[in-house]
């Protein structure tokens, strides 16, 4: 990996078609629109219509031949999930960026009850990819491009207490629920390769990145101060939501990307051009991966096992 990868380094993807979740916003509208730029038509798969419809428009006057367009998804919502992956309209896809995700509330739960970050960040995420593993599979050398974050060194998953229920702290359930991504793309990384595929699942973080994440949760809660220091650190010390998504689009288009990479900022974790990122040990465990992709199957009913089996 070459020093000083940027977006203009996104080969051609005329022809491409991807989905993009939480695209209206941060990263995921970054990533988005320069997918665009490079020729791929990009589904903008977002909670709020209005929301998405706004992101595409901004979007389309930025990059005026951009093929976009609007898909309702709510990963709070399993039933969202399938609504989202079943009217999915193209016999192809190219590239999944399970981008979306929540950082840091109060305690809440799912519309299927589970709490919130686990329940947004990992299985709505989860789901969405087994179901639309299918066409997927039929993609040659398609991708699934997780985002996970530097924060899942704060604490490993439990899987004896998934949900956090027993106490509830934001950041160790955030760090949790980003170590689940991390565990997902490992384990998917290996059951592709077991059967043969040519899927690529791998990861990425954007370092600390000025996005959309930091202070509305402060400024929803009445936190002024905290608000004013997330503003006051993401002004000092913060890359652009533009470098941020570097490492999400590297990991997304870049020639060679090896299965269960995990690719972020170069300078410690934080900022700079793409490069391999240092994970924490306990997300390249086996065992591990393995139990959460069981518990994940139980929790959504969402298996692909089967689709695989047929690679």
């Amino acid at each position: 990996m070459r020093s000083g990868w940027s977006s203009g380094d996104i080969p051609d993807l005329t022809g491409r078609v991807a989905v993009v979740t939480g695209a209206n916003s941060g990263l995921g509208y970054v990533t988005a629109r320069e997918l665009a730029r490079k020729g791929a038509r990009v589904v903008l798969a977002c909670r709020s219509e209005a929301r998405g419809q706004e992101a595409g428009d901004r979007m389309a006057a930025e990059v005026p031949d951009a093929h976009l367009e609007f898909g309702r998804l709510d990963l709070g919502d399993l039933a969202s999930v399938r609504d989202f992956a079943h009217s999915f309209p193209y016999g192809r896809l190219d590239l999944l960026v399970n981008n979306a995700g929540v950082m840091a509330p109060p305690y809440g739960t799912t519309a299927d009850g589970f709490e919130t970050q686990f329940g947004v960040n990992h299985l709505g995420h989860f789901a969405l990819t087994g179901l639309l593993m299918p066409v997927l599979l039929q993609t040659p050398a398609a991708r699934v491009v997780t985002v996970s974050s530097m924060m899942h060194v704060i604490a490993n998953i439990d899987l004896d207490d998934l949900d956090s229920a027993r106490r509830y702290r934001r950041w160790v359930a955030y760090g949790r629920s980003k170590s689940a991504n991390l565990l997902f793309v490992h384990e998917l990384a290996r059951r592709v390769d077991a059967h043969g595929g040519d899927l690529v699942a791998a990861a990425a973080h954007p370092g600390y990145a000025a996005t959309h994440l930091q202070t509305p949760r402060p400024r929803a809660e009445g936190r002024r101060g905290a608000e004013r220091a997330m503003t006051a650190a993401n002004a000092l010390f913060a890359q652009s939501a533009e470098a941020g998504a570097l490492p999400t689009l590297y990991a997304a288009t870049a020639p060679g990307v090896r299965p269960d990479s995990f690719t972020g900022p170069s300078i410690a974790m934080w900022r700079g051009a793409p490069a391999p990122s240092w994970r924490a040990p306990w997300t390249r465990d086996d065992t591990m991966a393995r139990r959460l992709w069981e518990a994940s199957e139980r929790l959504t009913g969402v298996s692909c096992e089967a689709v695989l089996k047929e690679i």
